[in-house]
């Protein structure tokens, strides 16, 4: 027995919706996998919070001092695992450098509310700095030509 066009079109939207979900959820994995950057910030941070009505996050700010008497900057931030959470929140007050990844095109604010994911967080010492990063490394310069002589 062939089916009717109305039996078609519903098993070809059928179909169609399966294919858009599984696409949807391939896209999410990999925005949520791939790290479009990575790195440092230090400072105090000066809130966080677990927020959202359905998906919670831990949303938070850390306020970034570079040289006494300059305006402090806001780094805000994502927590998505209760246990960095915690970590953050034992150094409440103290000077603390946070390591993120920066995560774009994430397509719900379910998973956090900034790009910036903290994945770890460790305290400054008293009186020191953070352990400076590996360096960069270098591109040596291309050599110069001379210059021509001056003409008078």
């Amino acid at each position: 027995m062939e089916r009717t066009f109305s039996e078609r079109l519903v098993s070809f939207t059928w179909k169609a919706l399966v294919v858009v979900a599984v696409l949807l959820a391939v896209y999410t994995w990999l925005a949520l996998r791939w790290s479009y950057a990575n790195g440092e910030r230090a400072g105090y941070v000066q809130k966080l919070s677990l927020k959202g009505w359905v998906c919670k996050t831990w949303e938070g700010e850390l306020a970034m001092v570079n040289v006494p008497g300059a305006l402090t900057e806001k780094f805000v931030f994502t927590v998505r695992d209760d246990s960095v959470a915690n970590k953050i929140n034992q150094l409440l007050g103290k000077r603390v450098v946070l390591h993120y990844e920066q995560h774009v095109g994430v397509p719900t604010s379910c998973f956090g509310d900034t790009s910036y994911f903290i994945t770890d967080a460790r305290e400054v010492p008293e009186g020191g700095t953070a352990e400076p990063a590996p360096p960069v490394p270098t591109v040596p310069a291309a050599p110069t030509a001379p210059a021509p002589p001056a003409v008078k």
